[in-house]
């Protein structure tokens, strides 16, 4: 499985923050299959896009992102997640959600999106390193069944 690791936070772009929650991420999707790219950007939807368009081009397989969840005025990750998929997977985003919920009030406000964009799955986690341990295996078990489907290698069966 080749992945990509997207970062969205302004002050880790400018390089005042290290960036925890994206090394986490880059550390867990390397225990599954190959890390492609890693990239921190600033919050900012044309440059998000672009990258994740062009991973996508590229055929990766998995795609996560990092930060941008909340519901600052410059959040942006999930408009533009939603503008590149072309399935949302909303049972994850509702499954993430309720496992954040457990640790946090606050989980019920992350707007993670989860979907698929041709061959590629992508999922938005919230910008915490702690979230990211928590949620991580809420998604990992599905992710090697999800890539397959996605590349046609697993038949769905009727039970």
């Amino acid at each position: 499985m080749r992945s990509a690791v997207l970062t969205s936070s302004d002050a880790g772009a400018r390089g005042e923050r290290a960036d925890a929650s994206g090394e986490r991420l880059c550390a867990l999707v390397e225990e599954v299959g190959e890390l492609a790219d890693y990239r921190i950007l600033p919050d900012e939807a044309a440059q998000l896009e672009s990258v994740m368009r062009q991973w996508v081009a590229e055929g990766v397989d998995l795609i996560v992102t990092t930060g941008g969840t909340g519901l600052g005025p410059r959040d942006v990750m999930p408009e533009v997640t939603r503008r590149i998929i072309t399935r949302e997977i909303p049972g994850m985003a509702e499954a993430m959600r309720a496992e954040s919920a457990k640790h946090t009030p606050f989980g019920m406000v992350s707007r993670q999106v989860v979907g698929s964009a041709g061959h590629t799955l992508i999922i938005n986690f919230p910008g915490s390193p702690k979230a990211i341990d928590e949620l991580w295996p809420v998604v990992h078990p599905v992710l090697a069944h999800l890539v397959d489907l996605l590349h046609g290698k697993t038949r769905h069966e009727k039970s």
